[in-house]
């Protein structure tokens, strides 16, 4: 079954990183006050990124990689600078952003 991982701006411009099987009903429930602790303080939330899998537990593993990065590094990924991405790693090896075959990702700028 599919799997997304996205990302979340939320009123205070803080991000929030989740993974899900149903985005739209799960970006509904953050937006309602359903969701994480985390955006239920910080309504209304935007969905700004999100990246497509085929199976939830490689969106599930992609969140915990991603919810580690910098805030600099959250943006370049939500911006495609795919570039920075890479200069703002701390190390270099085959766990940061590159383009998988398995997944599709996408900047989302209205939710």
């Amino acid at each position: 079954m599919k799997g997304y991982m996205y990302i979340l701006e939320c009123s205070d411009q803080s991000y929030y990183t989740g993974s899900t099987k149903y985005l739209e009903a799960r970006v509904r429930q953050h937006q309602h006050g359903e969701g994480a602790n985390h955006t239920r303080k910080r309504l209304p939330v935007k969905l700004v990124y999100f990246e497509e899998y085929n199976r939830i537990d490689l969106a599930f593993n992609r969140e915990k990689q991603v919810q580690k990065w910098t805030r600099k590094k959250k943006e370049a990924l939500i911006q495609g600078m795919a570039d920075e991405l890479h200069q703002l790693a701390k190390c270099v090896n085959d766990s940061h952003y590159s383009n998988k075959p398995d997944c599709n990702h996408s900047k989302k700028n209205d939710a």
